[in-house]
């Protein structure tokens, strides 16, 4: 199996081209190819894949094997590779996920901006249950497992986050709180954690924990949530920058329920090789 690793903002991934190798097979292997010690290392693998609706399309499978919908980091540096690749040769290009059809663009900067679509804020589309119906916007969880209480606001960038700001994400036990919020009962599909802090105004400090995954140094799609919960709650004003373990990212939305989200961020190919299945 050829592949290329790739990381943005720390979150690294294993890429390969699904046109010529085989998925099912390649999949199969997705624990070992991801670890650290005995494998490529990688937070999870994502295939570049044709399209009957767009130019390209994502599948990710994360570290522990399970499918993702989608991959903010991911996607920004799938939309690079695919320009090296030869795959197409807008700046602009539409990609289809499990979250729908997104539309990355490659900057003169380097960076890429994504277009990530609506926020899903309503418990159904999260989905999130038991803390009433509407926009779930600081509302109290008890998490039985750790037994402690949280102000919880829950997003969908088509996959579930539920963002909790803290004095100090720094002080956060993410490998402790992480697992059991993961798999609360209230989210009926599992979510990503996000602990966020203020440095400042539309300056925030996110560290996370990454559905199927564990701590990651960046999650694009939890960034996104993130800022999305902080304008909910008052604490932002249409876009901050974010710093992560790994980088920094830079989320834009107006506050409108209707209108789109974008991250603005790096990604840099690593190496590539082959790998014995």
């Amino acid at each position: 199996m050829h592949f290329t690793k790739w990381q943005a903002c720390g979150n690294d991934f294993v890429f390969v081209t699904g046109f010529e190798e085989n998925l099912e097979e390649i999949t199969k292997h997705t624990v070992e190819i991801c670890d650290r010690h005995f494998g490529i290392g990688a937070d999870g693998i994502i295939f570049i894949l044709p399209s009957d609706k767009a130019d390209l399309r994502m599948r990710i499978f994360n570290a522990d094997g399970s499918e993702a919908e989608m991959c903010g980091n991911g996607i920004r540096a799938f939309a690079k590779w695919a320009h090296e690749l030869g795959l197409v040769k807008e700046k602009r290009i539409s990609v289809e996920t499990g979250a729908g059809i997104l539309y990355p663009e490659l900057l003169d900067s380097g960076l890429v901006k994504v277009d990530m679509g609506k926020p899903h804020l309503t418990a159904s589309e999260v989905p999130v249950t038991g803390l009433g119906e509407g926009p779930v916007i600081s509302r109290p969880l008890f998490n039985e497992a750790n037994r402690k209480s949280y102000d919880v606001t829950c997003v969908s960038m088509g996959n579930p986050h539920c963002v909790i700001f803290v004095d100090d994400a720094e002080k956060v036990n993410v490998a402790g709180e992480g697992p059991s919020l993961e798999t609360d009962p209230h989210f009926p599909r599992k979510t990503n954690v996000e602990f966020v802090s203020s440095l400042g105004k539309n300056h925030f400090r996110m560290r996370v924990w990454e559905r199927g995954t564990g701590i990651t140094m960046a999650c694009g799609t939890g960034t996104c949530a993130s800022v999305v919960a902080a304008i909910l709650n008052g604490k932002a004003d249409k876009e901050a920058d974010v710093e992560l373990d790994g980088g920094r990212l830079h989320i834009a939305w107006d506050g409108n329920p209707e209108s789109h989200v974008f991250m603005t961020g790096p990604a840099e190919k690593v190496f590539e090789g082959t790998y014995k299945l």
